[in-house]
This record gives structure tokens, C-alpha cells and sequence, in this order.
């Protein structure tokens, strides 16, 4: 009988997790990671947000075990960690060059070289948000403000798993009906594309407005990681350079476990050329 394996990746990309906060839903991206296998994960800011525990101290066990899994990833994969505008405190070690801590490596931006040989921009993405580089108390209020649509939404969904219904994301249906929200979004997406054109690269892996997505802006790949408070997506890159969106709640249709074990040896071989 065929032994079950992990769905195979190159590398996994996750952003905005939030610990520390009462939304962040840590648990579910645990039970996502340990259904993969990958050799690569980068964890693409406000993993820590240090503004929601400068006003007010929250911890589960859930994120103290993220962390811990983290730190044993590192002893035989490599860990990169892209500082965000909620973990900001990490960039005033990186002011006289790119940091280590352990074995996880600790940037403001990188280039990474994709398994098909493309180059993207690794950023969170606040320093292409005009709000948060410019208008930052704006933009700490704006985030007061979406945290107690957070909490709304977690007694919400509490009504409807005792009501027998799956989890709903109010404040997600609340931006993508906003048309303010809907045109920041759009407008973010074209200057941080923008960015990755002046410079030459391929694409861009980011994250910061919380909207998974997988697409081309003009001859730009661009890629958004999503967030662990709302969406529970991750980005997901195979060993023939493809690209895909990982969402926790398709986890049985999108990361299907594999029983031929010989698969995974020849998609790394072929990687390897």
C-alpha cells in the first residue's frame, strides 16, 4: 500500500499573521503548514503586531507554538523574515545592513529567484502605502478602527458555528464593497508593480492590504500573500515555478496529499535540472 505524502513545494509565503492580537488565527495556519512540504518559507511582515501590544497585551498558546515551529523550521530550511510596518521595531537592527538572528534571516527587502529562474521583490509593502509611510497616527487609527470590525466579525462568526453555518469574513465582505477601500487596493497594487518594472524584476511576493492574489498587472506577476485574521491564505510555489494561492478552508481541494512517493523525487529532480 502507497504511503501518503505532503503536497510538494519549493517555497511557501506567508504575511500579516498578526500575533498578539485576539483575530489572529494561528491555529489554522499551523494545520495549513503541516500539510505541506517545502524547503523555503518566508514570512513577509507584521507576523508580530507590535502596535496592537503596545495598546493592550494579548498571547495565545497558538502563537508561542508558530514561533516555536518557526525556530525548527530553521534548523534544516531556510527562514527569511521581511520586516512590516506592525513589526517595524525589526528595522531599526537592520539600519546598518541585513540582521540574523539565529538562523532566520531578517530583511527590509529582497530579491528572491524563483525555481524557474524569475526574479520578484520580497516586501510587506507599507513603504508603497502612502497612509502608513506618511500619515502613520491616520493610519494607526485606520487600524484601530478595522480591529473592532475584527472583533464584530469574531462574535459573528460565533453566532453562525452555533447556528451550524462555516466561517464568514463580515469586515472582507465589508472592504470589497467599499469602493474607497476597493480603489486603495487597486492603486496599491499598480505602484508596487510600478516599482517592480523601474527595477527590471519579474514580479513581486508582498502582502500589508490583506487581499490574497495571483495575477499580472501589465507584464508584471503580481503576488499577495493574504492575511491570518480574515482570508487564511498563503502563497505556494511549486518546483516548476508556478505560483498558487493556499486557502485554509480549501485545504482537502487545494493541497491534495499525494501517494505516489516517487512524484516528489522527480519534481525535485527536474528542478534541479
Amino acid at each position: 500500500m502507497s504511503k501518503k505524502i505532503k503536497a510538494p513545494y519549493k517555497a511557501v509565503f506567508v504575511s500579516d499573521i498578526h500575533l498578539g492580537t485576539r483575530s489572529c488565527k494561528a491555529e489554522f495556519l499551523l494545520k495549513t503548514l503541516k500539510r505541506l512540504s517545502f524547503d523555503e518559507i518566508y514570512l513577509i511582515g507584521d507576523i508580530i503586531d507590535g502596535w496592537k501590544i503596545r495598546r493592550g497585551w494579548y498571547w495565545h498558546q497558538d502563537h508561542t507554538n508558530f514561533l516555536r515551529k518557526i525556530l525548527k523550521y530553521s534548523k534544516n530550511k531556510r527562514v527569511v523574515y521581511i520586516a512590516g510596518n506592525h513589526d517595524e521595531f525589526l528595522r531599526n537592527f537592520l539600519s546598518h545592513g541585513d540582521l540574523n538572528i539565529g538562523n532566520v534571516e531578517i530583511y527590509d527587502e529582497m530579491v528572491y529567484n524563483s525555481a524557474s529562474g524569475k526574479s520578484y521583490l520580497l516586501t510587506h509593502g507599507d513603504n508603497y502605502d502612502i497612509v502608513t509611510r506618511y500619515h502613520k497616527q491616520i493610519a494607526v487609527l485606520g487600524d484601530i478602527g478595522y480591529e473592532t470590525l475584527l472583533s464584530f466579525n469574531r462574535h459573528f462568526n460565533w453566532i453562525r458555528r452555533h447556528l451550524g453555518f462555516g466561517y464568514w469574513s463580515l469586515s472582507k465582505f465589508v472592504k470589497n464593497k467599499v469602493k474607497s477601500a476597493v480603489s486603495f487596493i487597486t492603486q496599491f497594487e499598480i505602484v508596487v508593480a510600478n516599482e517592480c518594472q523601474g527595477r527590471g524584476l519579474d514580479g513581486v511576493v508582498c502582502g500589508h492590504i490583506h487581499s490574497a492574489a495571483n495575477k499580472y498587472i501589465d507584464n508584471i506577476h503580481y503576488l499577495n500573500c493574504g492575511d491570518w485574521v480574515e482570508s487564511c491564505t498563503l502563497i505556494a510555489e511549486d518546483w516548476n515555478g508556478e505560483f498558487h494561492i493556499i486557502e485554509y478552508n480549501r485545504l482537502a481541494e487545494t493541497i491534495p496529499l499525494l501517494t505516489d512517493e516517487s512524484l516528489v523525487e522527480d519534481m525535485a529532480d527536474e528542478a534541479l535540472g
